[in-house]
């Protein structure tokens, strides 16, 4: 292609090269030709748009313009799209344009997508523009020693500006949502106070120093998946047995957790398998164990639904011997750089597997993943996996490159090395620990669960409630529970405040509010907010639940209100996001996307159907937290609320759409019903976006995506 040159307008060297640039110009979405072979005004005008699209200049006025060079010829080869798709962002594709627009002279810099999406190739793209900035020599977009120098001689702080500068926004944005931080750091070439609160809330959730500062270590971890190998860790893991020995040595070296295998295959000869004594060793020593499941786990065929049901009951069973306890994650590994292709065809139905067997021995252990970010994210957001422990040493793995770390991770390992305890030199892996997730477990054969807590504090405020008025027990304990934050003016709008006197009596016997009793999900593994779940209960038994498609105010207390925030979120996003159901189905219900309606929401709400509906049958609520948390009901929930509540697919989808674009049959709840959801939308779209003027099949797709994520989540029960 060099050889040819530029091609534009008037070119007639050969025209089947014509022909070709035509047809790809079709393919790309642009109007190519009216007749091919000829490079004429048509193709002239259509390469010109392309190239605006791109980034790059017209090339010239009328006909003089709309050149294809060597390297537009390329691109024209490739399935890169040049126009935001579907769930991109407009901070991406800004970004994407300029890195096109100023570097594509650049003898080994290739044009890339400007399609708002994060990938691979941006990443690669921004590596290098940080190389020719820097003058790096050599520029091929690894991180490399020459690209740790520039970073180290360019820290980012309030006060500088310039391309780097600007460079270090773009990592940020590709790095976004980071929890806590607002919204939108923006893509500027100065680094101002608002881009140190962004930068402190990236270090706090990636476990580095809180400095608001781009040191050095902040950059790693913007840019590679490793981030700093030789930052500070806490946690490790290896394949070697750890002695009482090691395990005093690895305390003084500054760990507090290290991974270890709970089986191996027949066929191994690593002898990795946690051996007897072993976890007192650790346990002696101050330290904790994450459990590992690593069944070869290096190849796609090691992938299925089948082996990852084996693999489930199989690890309950080493974890039972070995006498961890109720509630402990043990992750299961992806030990190769899976591709999107073969997350869907394997990984995920392997761990829908895993699901599926832990959860038929009762639930006792929580799974969680190891693997790439990519491999994290998915299985964490497709198979409901709730913990991640990152392979982020593994940082040329498609996987581990164009993806931000999930935002439920636990782990995040980043080097490996030999550590030495005096003679005895065995190989290990550094291991960074997110402050608060899953940190392994500190013991062993406990037989308490990790709900007993919380159950204990129920039956105390109960018996309160029941000296205070046992006649409405129940109802008081659930007033408790929610108190105060469901006890405002928002709510006072809708459903009946607490009775102030019992509030008081908990308050004068020294009872903590709810939130201070908050636990982790048997099931799920995840953190239950007993606030927003007793809420919910107190919203059905005051006000009812709805059946099949019709709806009730009480339903508004809980699956109705989060659903209608979340419709508020879409219709915000919807410029970058038509398509209502995929929206739903990447965002809703997830544990490490960062929505109004998580996971743990959905748990909450469902949890709450069943209690509230129970109590307001005449149930006693301490009774039926028992039987949901300690009795395998968290086993069937979203079975049974699909069932009980609307009864068939069709009905939750109909249920949906009037959740959104109906009201209660009685009247005053309507106007209640109706002020409440106008006001939940306009607080997270920002402007009334009315459902009812939204298409019926988009408002319909929207909520199909709600159907199809109740049936995955009750698919994994076996229901």
């Amino acid at each position: 292609m060099r050889d040819l040159g530029d091609i534009g307008f008037g070119w007639d060297a050969n025209p089947n090269i014509v022909r070709i640039i035509q047809h790809a110009l079709f393919c790309k979405g642009y109007w190519g030709a009216n007749s091919y072979g000829g490079y004429g005004t048509v193709t002239t005008e259509a390469v010109k748009e392309m190239r605006v699209n791109m980034g790059l200049p017209e090339g010239g006025t009328g006909t003089s313009g709309g050149q294809v060079t060597p390297k537009i010829f390329k691109a024209l080869l490739t399935m890169d799209a040049y126009i935001i798709l579907g769930g991109g962002r407009q901070e991406v594709r800004e970004i994407q344009r300029w890195l096109n627009g100023r570097y594509w002279t650049r003898s080994n810099y290739f044009i890339g997508p400007c399609d708002g999406h994060f990938s691979r190739d941006v990443q690669q793209a921004l590596m290098k523009a940080l190389q020719y900035e820097m003058n790096v020599p050599g520029p091929n977009g690894n991180f490399g020693p020459g690209t740790e120098a520039g970073l180290k001689r360019n820290p980012q702080s309030v006060g500088s500006s310039g391309p780097i500068t600007q460079l270090f926004h773009a990592a940020c944005i590709f790095n976004e949502p980071v929890p806590g931080a607002p919204a939108g750091v923006g893509f500027r070439d100065d680094y101002t106070s608002a881009t140190a609160t962004f930068v402190r809330k990236f270090q706090e959730f990636s476990a580095l120093p809180v400095t608001g500062e781009g040191d050095f270590t902040t950059w790693a971890q913007l840019l590679v998946s490793t981030g700093d190998p030789d930052r500070p860790a806490n946690s490790c893991d290896t394949r070697f047995t750890i002695t009482a020995s090691r395990a005093q040595a690895l305390y003084e070296a500054g760990y507090r957790a290290v991974g270890r295998y709970l089986a191996e295959p027949p066929s191994s000869d690593l002898d990795k398998e946690i051996k007897d004594g072993e976890l007192r060793n650790i346990f002696d020593a101050g330290l904790r164990c994450f459990p590992i499941w690593q069944y070869n786990a290096r190849d796609l065929e090691d992938f299925n639904y089948s082996s990852g049901y084996q693999h489930g009951l199989q690890a309950h069973d080493r974890g039972e011997h070995y006498g961890f306890n109720w509630g402990t994650v043990i992750y299961f590994a992806v030990d190769y750089d899976a591709t999107d292709p073969e997350i869907t065809s394997n990984i995920i139905p392997y761990f829908q597997g895993v699901q599926g067997a832990l959860n038929s021995q009762g639930s006792r252990f929580i799974p969680g993943v190891y693997g790439s970010r990519n491999v994290c994210a998915r299985a964490s957001s497709e198979a409901y996996v709730s913990h991640s422990f990152v392979s982020g040493m593994s940082w040329g793995f498609s996987g581990n490159l164009g993806f931000p770390l999930p935002l439920n991770w636990a782990f995040n390992q980043i080097k490996e090395f030999e550590f030495h305890n005096g003679d005895d030199v065995f190989d290990l892996d550094r291991v960074v620990h997110r402050p608060g997730a899953d940190f392994g477990a500190d013991s062993i054969n406990r037989e308490t669960t990790p709900v007993d807590d919380f159950l204990a504090y129920l039956e105390q405020v109960h018996e309160l409630a029941r000296s205070y008025d046992s006649s409405r027990a129940s109802k008081l304990t659930l007033e408790w529970m929610r108190y105060p934050k469901y006890n405002d003016w928002k709510w006072r709008a809708n459903f009946e405040l607490v009775d102030e006197g019992f509030v008081a009596k908990c308050r004068d016997a020294g009872l903590r509010t709810s939130k201070h009793h908050n636990y982790q999900d048997p099931s799920a593994g995840l953190t239950i907010h007993v606030d927003h779940l007793c809420a919910t209960a107190n919203a059905y038994l005051l006000e009812g639940a709805g059946k099949g498609a019709e709806i009730e105010l009480g339903d508004l207390g809980g699956w109705c209100g989060d659903l209608i925030t979340f419709y508020g979120e879409w219709v915000r996003d919807e410029d970058e996001n038509k398509d209502g159901h995929k929206y739903a189905m990447d965002r809703l219900a997830k544990s490490n996307v960062r929505t109004t309606f998580m996971l743990s929401d959905l748990i909450e709400d469902v949890d709450g159907y069943h209690i509230g509906t129970a109590v307001k049958a005449g149930a006693n609520v301490v009774t039926e937290f028992r039987n949901l948390l300690s009795g395998g009901g968290h086993q069937s929930r979203f079975g049974r609320f699909f069932s009980e509540r609307y009864g068939s697919t069709t009905e939750v989808v109909n249920g949906a759409v009037e959740c959104l674009t109906g009201v209660p049959a009685a009247p005053d709840d309507a106007v209640k019903y109706a002020a409440s959801r106008e006001g939940l939308i306009i607080k997270q779209s920002g402007e009334l976006i009315d459902p009812a003027s939204i298409t019926s099949s988009d408002l319909r797709d929207f909520c199909q995506g709600y159907a199809d994520t109740l049936n995955s989540l009750r698919g994994l029960e076996g229901q």
